[in-house]
Parts: C-alpha cells; sequence; structure tokens
C-alpha cells in the first residue's frame, strides 16, 4: 500500500485551507482612533471608509489635547471579523494616526450620545409623550401649545428605544451627536 491511498471514507484536507476561517457574521464595532488635529485628516479617515464601501453608522470627532493637538475620532461600524480587522490596519498605516483603539474587543466600554427629538402633538397624545419622557429622564427644552423640544442623553439603545416610542405620538425630527465612548475602569 502506498503512501498516496487513500482508505474509503476517509477526508483529504489540504495544506492551503489551514486559515482560520472567519465569520459572516456582521458586527457592531466602537473604535477610538487618535489623531493630530490638522486640516484633510478626518477626509482621509472617511475616505478610507467610503473607498472600501465601509459603513460608518456614528462618526464624532473633538480635539482632546489642545496643547499636543490631538482629536479622538470615534466611529461605529459594522463588519465581519475580517473587515473589522482590515479596516484596523489601514487606519493604523494612516501617517497621522497615532493610535487606533478597538473599544468592543479591549474591554467594557461606556457609550452615550446626546439627542433631540421634536414631537408635536395634542390632548392624549402630548400627555403621553411628558409621560415617556418622564420615565426615560429625558428633558423638556423648549415647549409650545402644539409642541415639545427632549432632550435625552444615554446609551444608542436608549436613544432609539426613545425614537420608536415617540414616532406614534408625533416625533416630528431628530438631531443626534453621535457616539461618545471610553474604557471603563483604570
Amino acid at each position: 500500500m502506498s503512501a498516496l491511498h487513500i482508505k474509503k471514507g476517509s477526508t483529504r484536507h489540504s495544506a492551503y485551507n489551514l486559515r482560520p476561517t472567519f465569520s459572516d457574521v456582521q458586527e457592531r464595532h466602537t473604535l477610538a482612533v487618535l489623531v493630530e488635529n490638522e486640516p484633510g485628516v478626518l477626509a482621509r479617515v472617511i475616505g478610507l471608509f467610503a473607498g472600501r464601501g465601509y459603513n460608518i453608522e456614528s462618526l464624532t470627532v473633538a480635539e482632546v489635547d489642545h496643547t499636543g493637538h490631538l482629536s479622538r475620532i470615534t466611529i461605529v461600524t459594522k463588519g465581519t471579523p475580517q473587515v473589522i480587522e482590515q479596516i484596523k490596519a489601514q487606519l493604523g498605516r494612516i501617517v497621522p494616526v497615532h493610535a487606533v483603539h478597538d473599544l468592543t474587543v479591549e474591554g467594557p466600554a461606556v457609550e452615550r450620545e446626546l439627542a433631540i427629538f421634536k414631537v408635536a402633538g395634542e390632548g392624549e397624545k402630548r400627555v403621553e409623550a411628558l409621560r415617556l419622557a418622564d420615565i426615560f429622564r429625558a428633558n423638556v427644552v423648549d415647549s409650545t401649545l402644539t409642541s415639545f423640544v427632549f432632550e435625552i442623553t444615554g446609551a444608542p439603545d436608549k436613544i432609539d428605544a426613545f425614537a420608536d416610542l415617540m414616532r406614534p405620538l408625533g416625533l416630528v425630527e431628530v438631531a443626534r451627536t453621535g457616539v461618545a465612548a471610553l474604557l471603563r475602569g483604570a
């Protein structure tokens, strides 16, 4: 019997298929990118996503170190584990990028978002909107005889849930800041 003889019922395994397989499941990831605060950096980061067909669900940018001229870009995106790894690697290769952190995998993180909602309604719908706003700890920041503007801060899921409840009560318009996130603990 030669070494090449394969027993009946056994399977062949190719040496070319030894790479780990990545899931096709889309995962939501929050990335924190520390960059030089200079013109064109945000455009380069956004261009990386647009050029490769990656979607951005949320984007916030602010200078976090005035003396060091550093800004923090917080990006929420979805993709397969392989796509997320590609995004992180490509972000890290952009010259003015100092650090790329995947808050989703580095540990528990705190995510918060600010949103304002304009809700127009009368009678019972108006009363119900105020009752729900109280439950969600939303503040009334403007009020007329026919509408309210609510301000709410919390995790993105909380903001989404509040929006879902306000739609049938006369939701007119929503403005959201996008996610701000930090790792918990030391």
